[in-house]
């Protein structure tokens, strides 16, 4: 059964109701537009958790000036539905409006140093403090045991279990791994906004992944020469331009110069208008 909440004091009441019959809670925070990536962490939370809470909100605080907040597809309704088609417990949907969220000036925000400093943070000014915000804001109204988080925006994911771990909020972040289409390309709700040829092309960042990858099984240690190669493959398709192609360490997300243990490559890259991310972990143990 899927149940649609639009205000914060309908979602709390559900959710002690729920607490008050013994449930545990999971929260899936959602900006709609739902795929499968989407799913596969409303039913590992079905998995853990009694009632899992989706929230559906397309955060202002997350979009720069001259992002697509405005155009960021919005369907709740199609949502709701592919969730209906989907579920294997009861899901509470919160779906807010802006009002909601923030009736009135936002005077305070949450701030994070440091892994922001590299990756999307120089591209995104801004947009952790507006996923920090958003996220505490969603815990303190949810107040869940787990929250889940998918690991396609890998940096999104640390920032917020460092937010949580240094705040002291009582719940655990979940991190599960990203979701693909059959030819490799990470699901992501900007998908959408590809043509046919921009869809094609935008394969060549996964292919820049997996050139770091391949590197790095055959030996190569100098993360600078990975980096070059996953640049070089990227650099095949003329209709896509690079923000960043790296090699970074996956807890800390600071540049590594060496390959020891487990490394993230780490890539942005821009198909036409539309801007897309991607990752993979590699190392000893992982392959």
């Amino acid at each position: 059964m899927v149940e649609v909440v639009s205000t914060i004091a309908d979602c709390r009441a559900e959710v002690r109701k729920a607490r008050s019959g013994g449930l545990t809670i999971g929260l899936v925070p959602t900006m709609g537009a739902l795929h499968e990536g989407h799913l596969s962490l409303v039913r590992q939370s079905q998995a853990d958790c009694d009632l899992t809470v989706a929230s559906i909100f397309v955060n202002p605080l997350q979009f720069g000036p001259k992002e697509d907040f405005t155009s960021y597809p919005r369907d709740l309704d199609g949502d709701v539905r592919v969730l209906s088609s989907r579920e294997r417990g009861p899901i509470l949907v919160f779906a807010p409006s802006e009002k909601e969220m923030y009736p009135s000036e936002l005077l305070t925000s949450v701030v994070q140093t440091k892994l922001d400093d590299h990756l999307c943070g120089p591209f995104r000014p801004g947009h952790f403090r507006g996923v920090l915000t958003v996220v505490l804001k969603l815990l303190e109204i949810v107040q869940p045991d787990r929250a889940y988080f998918g690991k396609k925006d890998y940096q999104q994911w640390r920032v917020v279990e460092r937010m949580v771990s240094d705040l002291n909020v009582p719940v655990h972040v979940v991190g599960m791994a990203t979701v693909r289409e059959a030819d490799g390309l990470a699901m992501s709700s900007r998908n959408r906004y590809l043509s046919p040829e921009e869809r094609r092309n935008a394969l060549c960042l996964y292919q820049a992944l997996l050139a770091g990858r391949d590197r790095i099984r055959d030996g190569e240690k100098n993360a600078g020469r990975i980096a070059e190669a996953m640049r070089e493959t990227v650099a095949e398709i003329e209709e896509v331009s690079v923000d960043y192609l790296s090699v970074v360490d996956p807890w800390s997300l600071q540049p590594v110069e060496t390959v020891e243990g487990t490394v993230l490559l780490a890539g942005a890259v821009r198909v036409g208008r539309t801007r897309l991310i991607d990752n993979l972990e590699v190392g000893s143990q992982l392959g």
